[in-house]
C-alpha cells in the first residue's frame, strides 16, 4: 500500500514537471532544435518567392531555363539567402527572402553578386552629404559658371566645361546601382575630352576661355570650397573605401621593415578575431605577426610611392588594425589634395600670374570629382599632385624624369607621358638622356622598399604579380571591356576590344612626343591629358576616382594664356626663360609660353 502511494505521488510529480515545462522546450530527440531555428517557408518556397521577383526574373530571362539554387536559412536573421547559377557565368543572383512573409529585402544580380560597390546606395562613395542631388548640383553650378565665358556662352570652351561636368549622369545611375547604364555613358565624354586635347596639342590655335569674374571672387570662392572639402571629409569619419585601407596598411608594413607586396592581412583559414560585420562575416584574423587585422588580400596593387606617400600620416597617426575611421588615410587625402592645389597655384603663378593662379585653385576646389575622389579617402590624387609639381618646373629636365617616374610609380598610368616628357619642348637625345638618368634615380629610390624583404629577386617577382600581373588579368563590371563574364543576352562581350584601346593609348604616347617638334606648355598640358585619357580609355576597370589623373592638364589647357602681352583678364605672360633661373638643362632657345596664333 505504502509503496503504491510512493508511485502515484511519483507519478503526479513527473506530469507536472511536463505540463510546467514551456512549449517551445519540447523537441524531436536528437535534434537540439528551438522552435526559433525552425524555418516556415521551406527550402522550395524560399526559391520561388526569390526566383519569382521582378528583378531577379528579367536578370534570369537572360540565361537557360532553371539555372541551379541553393536556399540557406538564417535563423539568427529569420531570412533564407537565396542564390542562382548558370554555366560559364557562374553565380548569376544572390536574393534575401523574409521567413515569416516571403518579402524580398534584397536582391542582386549581375555584377552586384561580386561586387558590392555595383549595388549602389546613398552616400557608398563620397559621402551623403556631398552626394545629395543640391550639393553636388550646386559644385556643378559653381564651376561652370565660374569658368565659363559668359561674354560668348556659345564658345566650344564652354562645352569643354559642361563635360567635365557631364560624368555627372553616370553617376546618377551608378549611385542606383544600374551598371549597364552608368559605363556606357563614361565613353562619350572620355572620347570628346581625348579629341579636345589632341585638337588642342596639336593645332596651337585656341585661345585660353576668359572667365567674367573678378580675381577676388575666384580667391574668396576657392578658400571657402576648400575649406568645404575639408569638412565633408572630416564629417565622414568611416568614408575610407578599400584603397585607403591598403594604403594605410602597406605603411604600416613598411615602419614594421616589410615591404607591402605579398605580405597583406590574409583572411583565409585564420583564426577569426572580431565582430561581425552586415553580412555576418568576421574580417579581422589573428595574421602571422600575431596581430588581429582587418583582411585586404589585394591591397598590394599599387605602386610604391602610393604606400610611402601614407608613412607620414600613419606615423602620426599609426593603424589600430581594424577598418575603422582611419585618421591616417583621411590625412593623406587631405594633404594630397591641398598639394595638387598649391601645384596649380604655384604653376598659374608662374605661366600668368596671380590671376591664373587663383582660377586653377579654384577650378580644382569646384569640380565635384576632386571633392567626390578626396571624400572617398583615396590615392588617386597623389599621382597628379606629383605631375602638376612636375609640370611647373617643366624647364628643368631633371625635375620632370623624377616626377614623371614617382607619379608612375604610384599609378601605372603614368608611365605613359615619359615620352612625351622627355622630349619636350623638342627632340634632343643629350635631354632624353638625361631625362632618363633622372627617371632611374627616383625608380631606384621607389622600388628601394623591395629590400626590406630578404631576397630581392623574389621580391621583384611578386611585386609584377601582384600589381601589374594582377590589373593586366582582371574582370570587372565597370568598363565596357568586362561585360562578356556574365554570358547575358543582350549584355555585349567587348572585351575583344580592349587590346585595340591598350594599342591606341600608346600610340597616342609615341606619337605625341614626336607632333608637334615644337611645344610649349599649353602643348605639354593638353597632350600629357590626351595620354592619360586614352590609358583610361583602355581599362577593365574604370572609376570616377580616376577623374583627378586628368583633371588638372585639361584645365590648363583650358585657362593657360596662349599670346604674350594678354593684358586683358589681369594675367601676365612669361616665357620659359623669364619663369626660372637658368639651369644647366636649360636650352636659351626654350619656348615661350605663347603659341602661333
Amino acid at each position: 500500500m505504502r509503496v503504491g502511494r510512493i508511485a502515484l505521488v511519483a507519478a503526479l510529480g513527473a506530469a507536472t514537471l511536463v505540463l510546467a515545462a514551456p512549449s517551445g522546450a519540447a523537441t524531436p530527440p536528437g535534434t537540439g532544435q528551438t522552435t526559433k531555428d525552425l524555418a516556415l517557408l521551406t527550402e522550395a518556397q524560399a526559391t520561388r518567392a526569390a526566383l519569382g521577383h521582378p528583378k531577379v526574373s528579367a536578370w534570369l530571362d537572360r540565361y537557360p531555363l532553371d539555372p541551379s539554387t541553393q536556399a540557406t536559412f538564417r535563423p539568427e536573421t529569420r531570412t533564407w539567402l537565396v542564390k542562382a547559377w548558370s554555366g560559364e557565368a557562374g553565380q548569376i543572383a544572390e536574393v534575401v527572402v523574409e521567413d515569416t512573409s516571403k518579402r524580398v529585402t534584397e536582391s542582386w544580380t549581375g555584377p552586384q553578386v561580386a561586387w558590392k560597390m555595383a549595388r549602389g546606395g546613398e552616400g557608398s562613395f563620397g559621402g551623403k552629404t556631398l552626394l545629395r542631388w543640391y550639393v553636388w548640383l550646386g559644385f556643378c553650378l559653381v564651376f561652370v559658371l565660374g569658368l565659363a565665358d559668359l561674354r560668348h556662352p556659345l564658345t566650344i570652351r564652354n562645352l569643354d566645361l559642361l563635360v567635365l561636368l557631364g560624368f555627372s549622369f553616370s553617376l546618377v545611375f551608378f549611385s542606383r546601382g544600374e551598371i549597364f547604364a552608368s559605363v556606357p555613358l563614361v565613353y562619350p565624354a572620355l572620347g570628346y575630352l581625348l579629341a579636345r586635347s589632341v585638337w588642342v596639342g596639336m593645332r596651337k590655335r585656341e585661345s585660353a576661355i576668359r572667365p567674367v569674374w573678378p580675381t577676388w571672387a575666384f580667391a574668396a570662392l576657392a578658400v571657402f570650397l576648400l575649406g568645404f572639402r575639408i569638412g565633408l571629409n572630416v564629417e565622414s569619419p568611416r568614408g575610407v573605401i578599400d584603397v585607403g585601407l591598403a594604403g594605410v596598411v602597406g605603411a604600416s608594413r613598411m615602419l614594421d621593415g616589410e615591404a607591402p607586396y605579398g605580405n597583406m592581412p590574409q583572411r583565409g583559414a585564420l583564426e577569426p578575431c572580431g565582430p561581425k560585420d552586415t553580412d555576418g562575416q568576421v574580417r579581422e584574423r589573428i595574421q602571422t605577426n600575431g596581430r588581429c587585422e582587418a583582411a585586404i588580400e589585394r591591397g598590394d596593387t599599387y605602386g610604391p610611392v602610393s604606400y610611402a606617400a601614407y608613412v607620414p600620416a600613419t606615423l602620426v597617426f599609426g593603424w589600430s588594425g581594424k577598418w575603422d575611421s582611419l585618421p591616417a588615410a583621411h590625412a593623406t587625402s587631405v594633404l594630397f589634395d591641398i598639394l595638387t592645389i598649391v601645384g596649380l597655384v604655384l604653376v598659374g603663378l608662374r605661366f600668368g600670374g596671380p590671376r591664373l593662379a587663383v582660377m586653377l585653385a579654384f577650378a580644382w576646389t569646384a569640380y565635384p570629382f576632386t571633392a567626390y575622389t578626396l571624400n572617398a579617402n583615396t590615392n588617386d590624387t597623389i599621382m597628379p599632385a606629383l605631375l602638376v609639381f612636375g609640370f611647373w618646373l617643366t624647364s628643368s629636365t631633371w625635375a620632370r624624369g623624377t616626377a614623371v617616374a614617382l607619379a608612375g610609380w604610384t599609378k601605372f598610368g603614368a608611365l605613359l607621358v615619359a615620352p612625351l616628357w622627355a622630349t619636350y619642348p623638342s627632340f634632343s637625345l643629350r635631354r632624353v638622356v638625361r631625362f632618363g638618368v633622372s627617371f632611374a634615380g627616383a625608380t631606384l629610390v621607389a622600388f628601394m622598399v623591395l629590400l626590406l624583404e630578404p631576397r630581392l629577386w623574389e621580391a621583384l617577382r611578386t611585386f609584377w604579380d601582384r600589381t601589374i600581373g594582377f590589373q593586366a588579368g582582371r574582370d570587372s563590371p565597370f568598363s565596357l571591356w568586362g561585360w562578356g563574364q556574365y554570358h547575358a543576352e543582350g549584355i555585349p562581350d567587348l572585351g575583344f576590344l580592349s587590346p585595340a584601346f591598350a594599342a591606341l593609348a600608346i600610340g597616342v604616347a609615341v606619337v605625341v612626343a614626336v607632333v608637334p617638334r615644337e611645344k610649349g606648355p599649353v602643348e605639354l598640358a593638353a597632350l600629357t591629358a590626351a595620354v592619360l585619357i586614352a590609358f583610361q580609355l583602355s581599362l577593365t576597370h574604370w572609376f570616377y576616382l580616376y577623374l583627378p589623373w586628368f583633371f588638372p592638364f585639361v584645365i590648363l589647357w583650358l585657362l593657360l594664356p596662349r599670346e604674350r602681352g594678354a593684358q586683358g583678364n589681369g594675367t601676365r605672360t612669361v616665357s620659359i626663360e623669364e619663369a626660372l633661373p637658368v639651369s644647366e638643362s636649360q636650352s636659351i632657345t626654350a619656348p615661350s609660353i605663347r603659341t602661333s596664333p
